[in-house]
């Protein structure tokens, strides 16, 4: 089944293992853990013929690489190995997955068809995690090993890291939430790894703070000193020279004791000086780490802020001196032009590499974009071609789409330009072929990211990391917190070699509805905890989500329930939408529930009068006939969920698709062209406003649709399909 790929001995002996066991490969960047993947899909694919596998990446390029990888060493036909992204809609997934043998996917996609029961892991043999390090939390690969390992008939999970954490309970955490039963390591020190180890060449170039810099940052670290000295003084911290790392933690600690119901005057001031002690320890990072005009920024940033705001911490800091004067002096320095000291540094090495070779290809990584434009700037005055790239995500007008990410790396592949200037989205497991160099822009703390970082370098051939540091600053205490974190890894990385104990998953949820009874609950794809969600359907509940006009979820044709977090009660009594959302939930079903989740205090949340929430909870109860349940966590709304919908379908109250139907023709009209695919109610409503009747809408021809406000090409092309296309009896 294998083409053009001899396995090195290590590839071979990690399969072995593999094909035995759920394992963990820790492989360096560069050695081929993906080819792992493929070996063990070949032979997963020869043991089970008529099954199916599954490999899930973080993000959309690392899937099309992978792709692309399989498709040229598998002797599989290319349409039998199929991508899923979020740009592929659900209905295309459902059909594509049904014919296809290798599905290569990211994982929050994935987890929506599993959640609609569009895909079913029954058949797959083996599912795959690439940067298998994500699998904390409430990240998608948890639950989804979760559900393989409950729904298939041969369960196999391989999954792939070069760094899977720095201390011993990140690494263990992962290993259980992807039921890891073997771990297997390789260093560049093993035997079998060593011959195919490329030589990285690491260097750290020191630069002096310059002395200008220092009186911005003497009048910085006095503004967050006096910050904390207050709050020292309130009995809530025992320091004054906190860190980042502390400040948050305390932060943490104000949080939880606001949650439940501390309210002294000490405690809301100490928690308004902490966040104007955090956006000063922010000021001072930019400052020591990026350069002048990235803090130039961030202080308009702020100033700007502080007009229209009304978060005291931010109105409060503009007025402090330290902060105006550290502001000025900023000013001053821009205009005199004065750069942070790595920017001539980086010129310098840049040129030096470009002169030794012409051919040369580079990647500077910073963690800022505003850095990475200044770089991109300073090299195009060197006549050196370069080419930013960051996320999706648009600041200031800058911003690229994957199809655009892609683009920039094949044309960096293929050497239309020297240099690609990268933020953090170009970290991650991405395979570019013969960089010369990496060059970090400042150090990173983090032990995860200095090793992705690293590997960008040194696959094929030999390569080179230069890291900038700053004297005295910040970036020396970043550079040996990420060498002491990783050296860490590799220490409990071979403790664990030597002595893993798979860990044994304890149950969870019972399931609550039997195999054989069916209860459906309709959830709306909008609610963004859909933790609850798999907790139904741990419970042994069907769900399926779709666009709700009012409701967050539907237990029956008769009964709709509206969740509210307590903070977003408290909020949406404020801004006025609670009670229209309960007037739409009460007109929509003859029985209206609200469900307000979560421990906190609702009187302590936000500034408001006691008497304006019991009179709202009242109105509620007393005025829509809307009963007020309460429930602690996600577990616990599941829990009464499924008891409701349980209970109601018993009784013969069917779920329907859609909600109660609506009475007047308006309303009727409304409903089945919001029924449409890709309609919601608003567009329903334009579409009837400008063609004036449903016989209209269908009449409408595809040019017609476009024009209207709401409707692309793709929801014209899908409605006349829907219009025009003959009906199929299955």
């Amino acid at each position: 089944m294998l083409r053009d790929f001899t396995p090195r001995l290590y590839q071979q002996t990690l399969l072995g293992t593999a094909a035995q066991h759920n394992t963990l490969v820790v492989l360096p960047t560069g050695l081929g853990k993906t080819a792992v993947a493929f070996l063990l899909t070949a032979q997963r694919l020869l043991q089970y013929p008529q099954s199916k596998i599954l490999m899930l990446a973080p993000t959309k390029p690392l899937c099309e690489q992978h792709l692309q990888t399989f498709r040229k060493h598998l002797e599989i036909p290319e349409n039998k190995i199929v991508l899923f992204t979020g740009e592929i809609s659900p209905e295309k997934r459902a059909v594509l997955w049904k014919d296809a043998t290798i599905i290569i996917s990211t994982p929050q996609g994935l987890e929506n068809d599993t959640i609609n029961k569009r895909v079913d892991l029954k058949d797959i043999s083996l599912l795959i995690f690439d940067e298998a390090h994500h699998a904390t939390g409430e990240y998608s690969y948890v639950w989804l090993a979760d559900q393989y390992e409950k729904l298939s008939s041969f369960p196999r999970i391989l999954a792939l890291t070069a760094s899977p954490g720095s201390d011993m309970e990140s690494i263990q955490e992962v290993c259980k939430n992807l039921k890891i039963e073997r771990v297997e390591v390789r260093t560049e020190k093993d035997a079998d790894v060593k011959p195919y180890v490329q030589h990285m060449k690491k260097n750290w170039v020191m630069v002096e703070f310059p002395q200008e810099f220092r009186k911005v940052q003497q009048l910085l670290q006095n503004c967050k000193k006096s910050k904390l000295i207050e709050i020292q003084n309130f009995g809530y911290c025992k320091d004054a020279e906190l860190g980042k790392g502390e400040m948050l933690g305390l932060q943490g600690e104000f949080q939880q004791k606001l949650s439940q119901g501390f309210r002294e005057i000490e405690l809301l001031r100490s928690v308004s000086l902490l966040a104007e002690a955090m956006k000063v320890e922010h000021a001072l990072e930019l400052l020591e780490t990026q350069g002048i005009k990235q803090l130039s920024e961030y202080f308009k940033k702020i100033q700007e802020e502080s007009l229209n705001s009304t978060v005291k911490a931010v109105k409060n800091l503009v007025t402090d001196l330290c902060f105006k004067g550290a502001a000025f002096l900023t000013e001053d320095l821009l205009q005199k032009n004065i750069q942070h000291p790595k920017l001539p540094k980086l010129r310098e090495i840049v040129q030096e590499e470009v002169q030794r070779n012409p051919e040369t290809k580079l990647i500077i990584f910073t963690q800022y974009r505003d850095s990475a434009e200044e770089v991109v700037r300073e090299l195009s005055n060197l006549q050196v071609s370069n080419h930013i790239f960051v996320g999706q995500a648009k600041k200031k007008g800058l911003g690229f789409s994957q199809k655009q990410q892609k683009e920039i790396l094949e044309k960096f592949r293929a050497g239309e330009f020297k240099v690609l200037v990268a933020t953090s989205v170009a970290e991650e497991g991405l395979d570019i072929p013969k960089v010369d160099k990496v060059i970090f822009f400042e150090p990173v703390p983090s032990a995860i990211r200095s090793i992705q970082r690293r590997g960008r370098t040194g696959r094929l051939e030999e390569g080179e990391v230069t890291l900038l540091i700053t004297q005295g600053t910040r970036d020396e205490g970043y550079r040996w917190s990420s060498h002491h974190k990783e050296k860490r890894m590799h220490r409990n990385l071979e403790q664990l070699r030597s002595n893993f104990t798979a860990t044994k998953t304890e149950p969870t949820l019972q399931r609550f509805i039997p195999e054989n009874q069916a209860v459906l609950i309709l959830a709306d794809h909008r609610e963004k905890d859909n933790k609850i969600v798999k907790e139904l359907i741990d419970l042994g509940i069907s769900v399926r989500t779709g666009q709700l006009i009012s409701a967050d979820y539907v237990l029956s044709g008769r009964v709709g329930v509206e969740l509210k977090k307590v903070p977003d009660f408290v909020d949406s009594l404020i801004d006025g939408r609670l009670l229209e959302q309960v007037r739409q939930l009460r007109n929509n079903f003859d029985k209206a529930v609200l469900l307000i989740e979560g421990e906190e205090d609702i009187y302590s949340i936000r500034k408001v009068h006691a008497n304006a929430l019991r009179g709202l909870l009242a109105s509620i109860v007393l005025d829509f006939n809307v009963p007020v349940l309460y429930t602690k966590n996600p577990r616990d709304t599941a829990g009464l969920l499924a008891v409701m919908a349980k209970r109601e379908q018993e009784k013969g109250g069917e779920i329907s698709l859609h909600e109660k139907k609506p009475q007047t023709l308006k309303e009727q009209q409304e409903f089945l062209i919001a029924a449409l695919p890709n309609v919601g109610i608003v567009t329903a409503k334009n579409l009837l406003m400008h063609f004036g009747s449903i016989k209209g809408v269908v009449n409408a021809s595809s040019e017609e649709l476009i024009k209207l406000e709401g409707v692309g090409e793709k929801t014209a092309e899908k409605l006349k399909e829907v219009f025009e296309g003959g009906y199929e009896k299955e």
